[in-house]
């Protein structure tokens, strides 16, 4: 059987978050996804909260569908995707918010430099909007996109960034505030995509989602807000009961995102 991958490409989804917010795409971004313009058009927003949980395949959704219901029940699209290659963190997150491939952006392996290729960050700077980023230190997501005139907040664990996030929330000043939390991809690391660690991880980043969720109903009453839940890659299991992602196959190339307006 053919191998079957997503024709929906990542590189979309930062041009997306723009669009949503009124303001111009990075430079090089490709083009918005079309679900998602008309998910936002014309629906005033001027708020978005991307929470980015690590490595949730969508064969892993096609295959416990019943664990997301709280992410179903909170979103108005569902949204499978293609990352790209190498399907490794710091690669995928540098595309998913600048809107490029991995050789125009610069990162093409599992390394974490700054990325100085015009992201979604640079474009909200630019529109004088306040961008944000809580996550857990020396993961991608605290790292490739320093060097912003931006708030950054780096924590010691996923609980204490949900924590910091909801904090945030209620301060209700920032228009983009990007949440990251790895605790699935690094149990599926350890104890494979399918082990009780690694179900329990997902679960907890289905709970996490609808918390900031509800943080948002609760304190952006004001605003209109687009909420994703956005995977950055997926995830596949090898030999001694552990997982592992990287490869050009649809179990690490095929992810699924979320996306709802509040």
């Amino acid at each position: 059987m053919q191998d079957v991958f997503c024709p929906i490409k990542l590189t979309g989804i930062a041009a997306s978050l723009c669009n949503a917010l009124g303001v111009e795409k990075p430079n090089e971004a490709d083009e918005p996804v079309e679900v998602l313009t008309k998910l936002t058009e014309g629906k005033g927003i001027d708020r978005v909260l991307m929470y980015n949980p690590d490595a949730i395949a969508l064969w892993i959704f096609e295959k416990y569908t019943h664990l997301f219901t709280p992410v179903m029940l909170g979103s108005d699209v569902t949204l499978p995707l293609q990352t790209v290659m190498p399907s490794v963190t710091p690669v995928c997150f540098a595309t998913m918010y600048t809107g490029v491939e991995p050789e125009i952006h610069g990162i093409q392996s599992y390394i974490k430099p700054v990325v100085k290729t015009d992201s979604v960050f640079d474009a909200l700077i630019r529109a004088g909007k306040k961008p944000c980023i809580v996550s857990t230190g020396n993961d991608s997501m605290s790292k490739i996109f320093l060097e912003r005139e931006m708030d950054y907040f780096i924590v010691e664990t996923p609980d204490e960034a949900n924590e910091k996030a909801i904090e945030i929330i209620k301060e209700d000043k920032y228009d983009l505030i990007v949440v990251y939390n790895g605790n699935y991809d690094g149990t599926m690391h350890r104890h494979a995509p399918e082990g009780e660690e690694s179900i329990e991880a997902l679960k907890h980043n289905i709970n996490a989602f609808a918390t900031l969720r509800k943080a948002v109903e609760e304190n952006w009453k004001n605003h209109k807000t687009l909420i994703g839940f956005a995977p950055d890659h997926g995830c596949h299991e090898i030999d001694g009961g552990c997982g592992s992602h990287g490869l050009n196959m649809p179990e690490d190339m095929n992810i699924v995102h979320f996306y709802g307006v509040i």
